[in-house]
Protein backbone atom coordinates (compact mmCIF):
# COMPACT_ATOMS: atom_id res chain seq x y z
CA UNK A 1 0.00 0.00 0.00
CA UNK A 2 2.78 2.21 -0.34
CA UNK A 3 1.35 4.67 -2.66
CA UNK A 4 1.96 8.97 -2.10
CA UNK A 5 -1.51 9.46 -0.01
CA UNK A 6 -2.64 11.07 2.81
CA UNK A 7 -5.00 10.85 5.76
CA UNK A 8 -6.28 14.02 7.56
CA UNK A 9 -7.24 12.85 10.98
CA UNK A 10 -9.27 15.52 13.97
CA UNK A 11 -9.58 14.28 17.19
CA UNK A 12 -11.72 15.35 20.07
CA UNK A 13 -9.89 18.07 22.51
CA UNK A 14 -9.78 15.15 25.21
CA UNK A 15 -7.01 12.76 26.35
CA UNK A 16 -9.31 10.19 26.06
CA UNK A 17 -9.87 10.80 22.58
CA UNK A 18 -6.32 12.23 21.67
CA UNK A 19 -4.38 9.06 22.70
CA UNK A 20 -6.64 6.32 20.53
CA UNK A 21 -6.31 8.71 18.16
CA UNK A 22 -2.68 8.98 17.88
CA UNK A 23 -2.48 4.86 17.86
CA UNK A 24 -4.57 4.50 15.43
CA UNK A 25 -2.84 7.02 13.38
CA UNK A 26 0.14 5.00 13.88
CA UNK A 27 -1.21 2.12 12.75
CA UNK A 28 -1.80 3.29 9.94
CA UNK A 29 1.31 5.35 8.92
CA UNK A 30 3.30 1.79 9.50
CA UNK A 31 1.30 -0.44 7.32
CA UNK A 32 1.32 1.92 4.27
CA UNK A 33 3.29 4.72 4.11
CA UNK A 34 1.11 7.26 3.73
CA UNK A 35 1.57 10.50 4.95
CA UNK A 36 -0.90 10.96 8.21
CA UNK A 37 -1.97 14.00 9.48
CA UNK A 38 -3.44 15.16 13.38
CA UNK A 39 -4.99 18.11 13.52
CA UNK A 40 -5.65 19.63 16.79
CA UNK A 41 -5.91 22.46 19.10
CA UNK A 42 -2.48 24.28 20.20
CA UNK A 43 -1.92 22.81 23.18
CA UNK A 44 -3.48 19.52 22.36
CA UNK A 45 -1.14 19.38 19.57
CA UNK A 46 1.59 20.07 22.41
CA UNK A 47 0.34 16.62 24.57
CA UNK A 48 0.45 14.97 21.88
CA UNK A 49 4.55 15.92 20.92
CA UNK A 50 5.05 15.29 24.86
CA UNK A 51 4.14 11.71 23.66
CA UNK A 52 5.32 11.31 20.27
CA UNK A 53 9.25 9.88 20.35
CA UNK A 54 11.51 12.55 18.91
CA UNK A 55 12.59 10.02 16.42
CA UNK A 56 9.21 9.08 14.85
CA UNK A 57 9.03 9.15 10.95
CA UNK A 58 8.55 12.09 9.39
CA UNK A 59 5.57 10.98 7.86
CA UNK A 60 3.36 10.98 11.08
CA UNK A 61 2.62 15.41 10.95
CA UNK A 62 0.69 17.17 13.89
CA UNK A 63 -0.90 20.58 12.35
CA UNK A 64 -2.38 23.30 14.75
CA UNK A 65 -5.68 24.63 14.10
CA UNK A 66 -6.32 28.13 15.57
CA UNK A 67 -8.70 27.91 18.84
CA UNK A 68 -9.18 31.02 21.55
CA UNK A 69 -11.20 29.20 24.37
CA UNK A 70 -11.89 32.93 25.70
CA UNK A 71 -14.14 33.62 22.22
CA UNK A 72 -16.56 31.00 23.60
CA UNK A 73 -17.18 32.03 27.45
CA UNK A 74 -14.78 29.46 28.33
CA UNK A 75 -11.54 30.63 30.79
CA UNK A 76 -8.59 31.26 28.92
CA UNK A 77 -6.48 28.34 27.63
CA UNK A 78 -8.93 25.88 27.87
CA UNK A 79 -8.46 23.57 25.35
CA UNK A 80 -9.02 19.96 26.70
CA UNK A 81 -11.79 18.69 29.00
CA UNK A 82 -9.26 17.78 31.73
CA UNK A 83 -9.81 19.62 35.26
CA UNK A 84 -12.54 21.60 33.48
CA UNK A 85 -15.82 21.41 35.94
CA UNK A 86 -19.01 19.64 34.23
CA UNK A 87 -21.19 22.52 34.26
CA UNK A 88 -18.55 23.95 31.45
CA UNK A 89 -17.88 21.24 29.18
CA UNK A 90 -21.34 21.49 27.45
CA UNK A 91 -19.97 24.96 26.49
CA UNK A 92 -16.72 23.13 25.46
CA UNK A 93 -18.23 20.32 23.33
CA UNK A 94 -19.97 23.26 21.45
CA UNK A 95 -17.41 25.51 20.87
CA UNK A 96 -15.42 22.59 18.93
CA UNK A 97 -17.79 23.23 15.89
CA UNK A 98 -15.64 26.64 15.28
CA UNK A 99 -13.01 23.83 13.96
CA UNK A 100 -14.18 23.55 10.77
CA UNK A 101 -13.36 26.24 9.06
CA UNK A 102 -9.61 25.46 10.02
CA UNK A 103 -10.05 21.89 8.83
CA UNK A 104 -11.44 22.81 5.94
CA UNK A 105 -8.70 25.33 5.05
CA UNK A 106 -6.45 22.22 6.06
CA UNK A 107 -7.89 20.21 3.86
CA UNK A 108 -7.36 22.97 0.90
CA UNK A 109 -3.71 23.52 2.11
CA UNK A 110 -3.24 19.58 1.82
CA UNK A 111 -4.96 19.53 -1.78
CA UNK A 112 -2.95 22.37 -3.09
CA UNK A 113 0.01 20.83 -1.71
CA UNK A 114 -0.16 17.37 -2.57
CA UNK A 115 -1.74 18.19 -6.01
CA UNK A 116 -5.03 16.09 -4.66
CA UNK A 117 -7.09 15.90 -2.28
CA UNK A 118 -6.39 13.90 1.29
CA UNK A 119 -7.52 10.06 0.93
CA UNK A 120 -10.16 10.90 3.89
CA UNK A 121 -10.90 13.31 6.44
CA UNK A 122 -11.27 11.05 10.05
CA UNK A 123 -12.79 12.33 12.89
CA UNK A 124 -14.85 11.98 16.29
CA UNK A 125 -17.84 10.56 16.05
CA UNK A 126 -18.93 14.43 17.97
CA UNK A 127 -17.94 16.19 14.89
CA UNK A 128 -20.81 15.85 12.64
CA UNK A 129 -19.86 19.00 10.39
CA UNK A 130 -17.01 17.11 9.14
CA UNK A 131 -18.94 15.01 6.69
CA UNK A 132 -20.09 18.21 4.65
CA UNK A 133 -16.69 19.94 4.97
CA UNK A 134 -14.85 16.68 3.81
CA UNK A 135 -17.72 16.69 0.72
CA UNK A 136 -16.66 20.67 0.15
CA UNK A 137 -12.96 19.32 -0.52
CA UNK A 138 -13.17 16.87 -2.69
CA UNK A 139 -12.99 13.95 -0.18
CA UNK A 140 -14.92 11.59 1.86
CA UNK A 141 -15.59 11.77 5.73
CA UNK A 142 -14.87 8.63 8.27
CA UNK A 143 -16.06 8.90 11.63
CA UNK A 144 -14.02 7.21 14.58
CA UNK A 145 -15.75 6.37 17.93
CA UNK A 146 -12.99 6.30 20.63
CA UNK A 147 -15.36 4.01 22.93
CA UNK A 148 -16.94 0.50 22.31
CA UNK A 149 -19.55 -1.15 20.38
CA UNK A 150 -21.92 -1.35 23.21
CA UNK A 151 -21.01 2.10 24.67
CA UNK A 152 -21.39 4.19 20.93
CA UNK A 153 -24.68 3.14 20.69
CA UNK A 154 -25.76 3.32 23.83
CA UNK A 155 -24.67 7.46 23.89
CA UNK A 156 -26.04 7.74 19.85
CA UNK A 157 -29.79 6.56 20.61
CA UNK A 158 -29.82 7.69 23.73
CA UNK A 159 -28.95 11.42 22.73
CA UNK A 160 -30.62 10.87 19.22
CA UNK A 161 -33.95 9.48 20.64
CA UNK A 162 -33.81 10.82 24.22
CA UNK A 163 -35.86 7.51 25.41
CA UNK A 164 -36.21 8.05 29.20
CA UNK A 165 -38.52 11.15 28.25
CA UNK A 166 -40.72 9.28 26.27
CA UNK A 167 -42.19 7.20 29.86
CA UNK A 168 -43.22 7.72 32.98
CA UNK A 169 -40.87 4.84 34.56
CA UNK A 170 -37.57 4.62 35.73
CA UNK A 171 -36.43 1.75 33.91
CA UNK A 172 -36.60 2.32 29.99
CA UNK A 173 -35.46 0.46 26.70
CA UNK A 174 -32.51 1.95 24.24
CA UNK A 175 -33.70 1.74 20.58
CA UNK A 176 -31.47 0.04 18.22
CA UNK A 177 -30.76 -2.96 21.15
CA UNK A 178 -33.09 -6.05 22.16
CA UNK A 179 -35.61 -5.55 24.67
CA UNK A 180 -33.74 -7.59 27.60
CA UNK A 181 -30.96 -4.11 27.16
CA UNK A 182 -32.92 -1.53 30.06
CA UNK A 183 -31.66 1.52 31.16
CA UNK A 184 -31.89 2.60 34.56
CA UNK A 185 -32.58 6.59 34.65
CA UNK A 186 -29.32 6.20 37.41
CA UNK A 187 -27.46 5.01 34.88
CA UNK A 188 -27.78 8.58 32.86
CA UNK A 189 -25.41 11.37 33.45
CA UNK A 190 -27.63 14.37 34.88
CA UNK A 191 -27.16 16.73 31.45
CA UNK A 192 -28.66 13.60 29.29
CA UNK A 193 -31.32 12.78 32.13
CA UNK A 194 -32.45 16.38 31.96
CA UNK A 195 -32.25 16.97 28.53
CA UNK A 196 -35.17 17.74 26.29
CA UNK A 197 -33.68 18.63 22.75
CA UNK A 198 -34.32 22.35 23.39
CA UNK A 199 -31.13 22.53 25.86
CA UNK A 200 -27.77 23.14 24.94
CA UNK A 201 -26.52 19.89 25.51
CA UNK A 202 -29.33 18.28 22.99
CA UNK A 203 -28.51 21.14 20.52
CA UNK A 204 -24.96 20.03 19.96
CA UNK A 205 -25.38 16.16 20.45
CA UNK A 206 -28.26 16.16 18.78
CA UNK A 207 -27.03 17.43 15.12
CA UNK A 208 -22.96 16.27 15.75
CA UNK A 209 -24.02 12.94 16.32
CA UNK A 210 -26.48 12.70 13.31
CA UNK A 211 -24.29 14.09 11.27
CA UNK A 212 -21.89 11.36 12.16
CA UNK A 213 -24.34 8.76 10.89
CA UNK A 214 -23.79 10.40 7.16
CA UNK A 215 -20.14 9.58 6.80
CA UNK A 216 -19.00 7.08 4.53
CA UNK A 217 -18.51 4.54 7.42
CA UNK A 218 -17.31 4.39 10.86
CA UNK A 219 -13.86 2.89 12.98
CA UNK A 220 -14.82 1.53 16.61
CA UNK A 221 -12.02 0.99 19.13
CA UNK A 222 -12.90 -2.25 20.13
CA UNK A 223 -11.93 -6.18 18.82
CA UNK A 224 -15.09 -7.87 17.07
CA UNK A 225 -14.41 -11.29 18.81
CA UNK A 226 -15.24 -9.54 22.78
CA UNK A 227 -18.55 -7.46 22.00
CA UNK A 228 -20.08 -9.57 18.62
CA UNK A 229 -23.00 -9.00 19.08
CA UNK A 230 -22.76 -5.01 20.14
CA UNK A 231 -21.34 -4.59 17.52
CA UNK A 232 -23.87 -6.14 15.22
CA UNK A 233 -26.63 -4.30 16.68
CA UNK A 234 -24.10 -0.80 15.83
CA UNK A 235 -24.05 -1.57 12.25
CA UNK A 236 -27.89 -2.52 12.14
CA UNK A 237 -28.90 1.49 13.89
CA UNK A 238 -26.19 3.19 11.85
CA UNK A 239 -26.62 1.72 8.67
CA UNK A 240 -22.87 2.39 8.25
CA UNK A 241 -20.38 -0.34 7.20
CA UNK A 242 -18.52 -0.52 10.96
CA UNK A 243 -14.36 -1.73 11.28
CA UNK A 244 -13.58 -2.63 14.24
CA UNK A 245 -10.03 -2.19 14.02
CA UNK A 246 -9.10 -1.89 18.12
CA UNK A 247 -8.87 -2.06 20.76
CA UNK A 248 -5.73 0.74 20.79
CA UNK A 249 -3.71 -0.48 23.27
CA UNK A 250 0.01 0.31 23.81
CA UNK A 251 2.27 -2.12 22.35
CA UNK A 252 4.04 -3.61 25.27
CA UNK A 253 0.53 -4.21 26.87
CA UNK A 254 0.00 -6.97 23.74
CA UNK A 255 3.38 -8.89 24.61
CA UNK A 256 4.28 -11.70 27.29
CA UNK A 257 5.17 -10.39 30.09
CA UNK A 258 8.57 -10.50 31.75
CA UNK A 259 9.29 -13.49 34.24
CA UNK A 260 9.14 -10.47 37.49
CA UNK A 261 5.78 -9.75 35.68
CA UNK A 262 6.72 -6.06 35.80
CA UNK A 263 7.54 -4.19 32.88
CA UNK A 264 8.49 -0.01 32.22
CA UNK A 265 6.37 1.43 29.71
CA UNK A 266 7.18 4.99 27.85
CA UNK A 267 4.83 6.90 29.68
CA UNK A 268 2.37 7.43 26.90
CA UNK A 269 0.56 10.28 28.67
CA UNK A 270 3.08 13.36 29.18
CA UNK A 271 2.42 13.61 32.24
CA UNK A 272 4.60 13.51 35.97
CA UNK A 273 3.31 10.30 37.94
CA UNK A 274 2.27 11.69 41.95
CA UNK A 275 5.10 8.31 42.52
CA UNK A 276 7.32 7.01 40.16
CA UNK A 277 7.02 3.46 37.65
CA UNK A 278 9.53 2.06 40.03
CA UNK A 279 8.74 2.86 43.13
CA UNK A 280 5.02 1.08 42.52
CA UNK A 281 6.60 -1.95 41.05
CA UNK A 282 9.11 -2.17 44.31
CA UNK A 283 5.82 -2.11 46.53
CA UNK A 284 3.64 -4.33 43.90
CA UNK A 285 6.92 -7.20 44.08
CA UNK A 286 6.29 -7.37 47.29
CA UNK A 287 3.07 -8.53 47.46
CA UNK A 288 1.19 -11.64 46.30
CA UNK A 289 -0.12 -12.76 42.95
CA UNK A 290 -3.58 -11.02 41.90
CA UNK A 291 -3.28 -9.85 45.71
CA UNK A 292 -3.78 -6.10 45.03
CA UNK A 293 -6.51 -3.61 43.95
CA UNK A 294 -6.25 -0.88 42.12
CA UNK A 295 -8.36 2.08 42.41
CA UNK A 296 -8.34 5.19 39.88
CA UNK A 297 -11.45 7.22 38.39
CA UNK A 298 -9.53 7.88 35.21
CA UNK A 299 -7.90 11.84 34.35
CA UNK A 300 -11.03 14.34 34.86
CA UNK A 301 -13.40 12.45 37.22
CA UNK A 302 -13.45 12.15 41.34
CA UNK A 303 -16.35 11.49 43.78
CA UNK A 304 -17.88 13.05 46.56
CA UNK A 305 -16.14 14.02 50.02
CA UNK A 306 -18.46 11.41 51.46
CA UNK A 307 -17.81 8.90 49.08
CA UNK A 308 -14.44 9.10 49.64
CA UNK A 309 -14.08 8.57 53.27
CA UNK A 310 -16.52 5.55 53.00
CA UNK A 311 -14.51 3.92 50.24
CA UNK A 312 -11.64 4.38 52.53
CA UNK A 313 -13.07 2.92 55.37
CA UNK A 314 -14.43 -0.22 53.50
CA UNK A 315 -11.11 -0.54 52.31
CA UNK A 316 -9.33 -0.78 55.64
CA UNK A 317 -12.22 -3.00 56.90
CA UNK A 318 -11.69 -5.31 53.67
CA UNK A 319 -8.28 -6.09 54.58
CA UNK A 320 -7.19 -6.48 51.09
CA UNK A 321 -4.11 -4.44 49.54
CA UNK A 322 -4.63 -1.85 46.85
CA UNK A 323 -3.20 1.20 45.05
CA UNK A 324 -5.43 4.32 45.24
CA UNK A 325 -5.02 7.38 42.33
CA UNK A 326 -6.62 10.16 44.80
CA UNK A 327 -7.31 13.37 44.19
CA UNK A 328 -9.20 16.12 45.99
CA UNK A 329 -12.79 15.29 45.67
CA UNK A 330 -16.01 17.29 43.77
CA UNK A 331 -16.22 20.62 44.85
CA UNK A 332 -12.87 21.49 45.54
CA UNK A 333 -9.85 22.18 42.96
CA UNK A 334 -8.92 18.87 41.49
CA UNK A 335 -5.51 20.88 40.52
CA UNK A 336 -4.97 21.62 44.31
CA UNK A 337 -3.42 20.50 47.57
CA UNK A 338 -5.30 17.04 48.58
CA UNK A 339 -5.90 17.39 52.39
CA UNK A 340 -5.63 14.05 54.80
CA UNK A 341 -9.34 15.53 56.35
CA UNK A 342 -10.80 13.43 53.33
CA UNK A 343 -9.96 10.60 54.67
CA UNK A 344 -10.47 8.98 57.99
CA UNK A 345 -8.23 10.30 60.07
CA UNK A 346 -4.65 9.05 60.49
CA UNK A 347 -6.05 6.79 57.58
CA UNK A 348 -2.72 7.36 54.92
CA UNK A 349 -0.20 7.11 58.13
CA UNK A 350 -1.47 3.29 58.96
CA UNK A 351 -1.92 2.35 55.46
CA UNK A 352 1.79 3.35 54.82
CA UNK A 353 2.94 1.92 58.33
CA UNK A 354 1.33 -1.47 57.48
CA UNK A 355 2.31 -1.50 53.94
CA UNK A 356 -1.39 -2.08 53.39
CA UNK A 357 -2.02 0.43 50.54
CA UNK A 358 -0.06 2.79 48.57
CA UNK A 359 -1.97 6.14 47.96
CA UNK A 360 -0.86 8.27 45.18
CA UNK A 361 -1.55 11.92 44.38
CA UNK A 362 -3.21 12.61 41.05
CA UNK A 363 -1.84 10.27 38.67
CA UNK A 364 -0.26 6.76 38.76
CA UNK A 365 1.69 4.58 36.24
CA UNK A 366 -1.29 2.74 35.09
CA UNK A 367 0.22 -0.12 32.45
CA UNK A 368 2.70 -1.27 34.93
CA UNK A 369 0.54 -1.61 37.75
CA UNK A 370 -2.40 -3.38 35.03
CA UNK A 371 0.15 -5.35 33.62
CA UNK A 372 1.38 -6.72 37.08
CA UNK A 373 1.42 -10.02 38.47
CA UNK A 374 0.10 -8.97 41.86
CA UNK A 375 -2.81 -6.62 40.64
CA UNK A 376 -6.37 -8.60 41.01
CA UNK A 377 -8.66 -6.06 40.47
CA UNK A 378 -9.16 -2.62 39.20
CA UNK A 379 -12.12 -0.04 40.79
CA UNK A 380 -13.00 1.87 37.89
CA UNK A 381 -14.84 5.00 36.13
CA UNK A 382 -15.34 2.33 33.19
CA UNK A 383 -14.10 4.45 30.84
CA UNK A 384 -13.17 2.60 27.54
CA UNK A 385 -9.53 3.17 27.38
CA UNK A 386 -9.53 1.91 30.91
CA UNK A 387 -11.35 -0.94 30.46
CA UNK A 388 -9.50 -2.18 27.69
CA UNK A 389 -6.08 -2.02 28.83
CA UNK A 390 -7.50 -3.91 32.18
CA UNK A 391 -8.75 -6.90 30.36
CA UNK A 392 -5.93 -6.71 28.17
CA UNK A 393 -4.06 -8.20 30.91
CA UNK A 394 -6.68 -10.58 32.24
CA UNK A 395 -7.97 -7.72 35.62
CA UNK A 396 -11.77 -8.17 35.92
CA UNK A 397 -13.39 -4.79 37.05
CA UNK A 398 -15.21 -3.54 39.71
CA UNK A 399 -17.26 -0.36 38.31
CA UNK A 400 -18.00 3.07 39.20
CA UNK A 401 -18.86 4.83 36.36
CA UNK A 402 -19.07 8.48 36.38
CA UNK A 403 -19.89 10.09 33.30
CA UNK A 404 -20.18 10.22 28.80
CA UNK A 405 -20.65 6.40 27.94
CA UNK A 406 -19.02 4.70 31.30
CA UNK A 407 -22.38 3.70 32.58
CA UNK A 408 -23.05 1.49 29.64
CA UNK A 409 -19.53 0.43 29.48
CA UNK A 410 -20.37 -1.07 33.48
CA UNK A 411 -23.49 -2.57 32.04
CA UNK A 412 -21.73 -4.30 29.28
CA UNK A 413 -19.24 -5.72 31.54
CA UNK A 414 -21.19 -6.87 34.10
CA UNK A 415 -24.22 -7.97 31.82
CA UNK A 416 -22.22 -9.37 28.76
CA UNK A 417 -18.70 -10.12 29.53
CA UNK A 418 -19.15 -11.06 33.09
CA UNK A 419 -15.83 -9.52 34.38
CA UNK A 420 -17.61 -7.14 36.41
CA UNK A 421 -19.47 -6.08 39.53
CA UNK A 422 -20.82 -2.38 40.19
CA UNK A 423 -20.04 -0.84 43.26
CA UNK A 424 -22.21 2.22 42.83
CA UNK A 425 -22.23 4.77 40.28
CA UNK A 426 -22.27 8.77 40.03
CA UNK A 427 -22.82 10.35 43.04
CA UNK A 428 -25.37 7.77 44.32
CA UNK A 429 -24.27 7.08 48.16
CA UNK A 430 -22.00 4.37 49.28
CA UNK A 431 -20.88 2.62 52.71
CA UNK A 432 -18.15 1.51 53.40
CA UNK A 433 -19.94 -1.71 54.38
CA UNK A 434 -21.08 -2.35 50.92
CA UNK A 435 -17.22 -1.38 49.68
CA UNK A 436 -15.99 -4.08 51.67
CA UNK A 437 -18.41 -6.67 50.95
CA UNK A 438 -18.36 -6.12 47.16
CA UNK A 439 -14.26 -5.65 46.74
CA UNK A 440 -14.07 -9.51 49.31
CA UNK A 441 -16.47 -11.04 46.46
CA UNK A 442 -14.30 -9.94 44.03
CA UNK A 443 -11.12 -11.87 45.25
CA UNK A 444 -13.14 -14.30 46.15
CA UNK A 445 -11.05 -17.52 45.49
CA UNK A 446 -14.84 -19.27 44.60
CA UNK A 447 -17.59 -18.05 43.27
CA UNK A 448 -18.64 -15.06 42.01
CA UNK A 449 -14.51 -14.22 41.77
CA UNK A 450 -13.42 -16.69 40.63
CA UNK A 451 -15.87 -16.83 37.72
CA UNK A 452 -14.95 -13.09 36.50
CA UNK A 453 -11.29 -13.58 36.93
CA UNK A 454 -12.08 -16.60 34.25
CA UNK A 455 -13.99 -14.46 31.74
CA UNK A 456 -11.15 -11.94 31.94
CA UNK A 457 -8.86 -14.13 31.20
CA UNK A 458 -10.79 -15.10 28.29
CA UNK A 459 -11.16 -12.01 27.15
CA UNK A 460 -7.33 -11.40 27.41
CA UNK A 461 -6.70 -13.92 24.68
CA UNK A 462 -9.31 -12.77 22.18
CA UNK A 463 -8.15 -9.13 22.61
CA UNK A 464 -4.31 -10.87 22.11
CA UNK A 465 -5.97 -12.95 18.61
CA UNK A 466 -7.76 -9.87 17.94
CA UNK A 467 -4.27 -7.81 17.37
CA UNK A 468 -2.03 -10.40 16.67
CA UNK A 469 0.27 -10.60 13.49
CA UNK A 470 2.67 -13.24 12.51
CA UNK A 471 3.94 -14.11 9.07
CA UNK A 472 0.79 -14.26 6.91
CA UNK A 473 -1.33 -14.91 9.94
CA UNK A 474 -3.44 -11.80 10.83
CA UNK A 475 -6.12 -10.96 13.36
CA UNK A 476 -9.48 -9.87 13.42
CA UNK A 477 -9.04 -5.82 14.33
CA UNK A 478 -5.47 -6.30 11.80
CA UNK A 479 -7.69 -7.31 9.13
CA UNK A 480 -10.20 -5.00 9.65
CA UNK A 481 -7.96 -2.01 9.12
CA UNK A 482 -6.70 -3.25 6.04
CA UNK A 483 -10.13 -4.24 4.52
CA UNK A 484 -11.05 0.05 5.36
CA UNK A 485 -7.21 0.92 4.20
CA UNK A 486 -8.65 -1.16 0.69
CA UNK A 487 -11.95 0.29 0.83
CA UNK A 488 -11.14 3.79 0.57
CA UNK A 489 -7.99 3.30 -1.65
CA UNK A 490 -10.91 1.14 -4.40
CA UNK A 491 -12.81 4.10 -3.65
CA UNK A 492 -10.30 6.73 -4.78
CA UNK A 493 -9.55 4.43 -7.96
CA UNK A 494 -12.66 4.31 -8.95
CA UNK A 495 -13.43 8.30 -8.62
CA UNK A 496 -10.06 8.68 -10.66
CA UNK A 497 -11.14 6.95 -14.18
CA UNK A 498 -14.89 8.14 -12.85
Amino acid sequence: MGRDEHILMVPMMAHGHLIPFLALATQIQQRTGFTVTIANTPLNINYLKSTISTNSNKKLLLAELPYSSSDHGLPPNIESTENLPFDLIGTFFSSSKSLSTPVHRLLIDIKEKDGKPPLCLITDVFFGWAVDVARRAGTINVTFTTCGGYGTLAYLSLWLNLPHRKTDSEEFHIPGFPERCRLHTTQLHRFLRMADGSDEWSRFMQPQLSGSLGSHGMLCNTAEEIEPQAVEWLRNYTKLPVWTIGPLLPQPLLEKSSPSGSTVYKQHSGKTPGVSSERCVEWLDLQDPQSVLYISFGSQNTISPSQMMELAGGLEKSKIHFIWVIRPPTGFDLKGEFKAEWLPEGFEDRMTKTKHGLLVKDWAPQLEILSHKSTGAFLSHCGWNSVTESLSQGVPIIGWPIAAEQSFNSKMLVEEMGVSVELTRGSLSIEGKEVKKVIQLVFSKTGKGEEMRRNASKIKEQIRASVMEEGDEKGYSVKALDDFLSNILSRREVHSVG
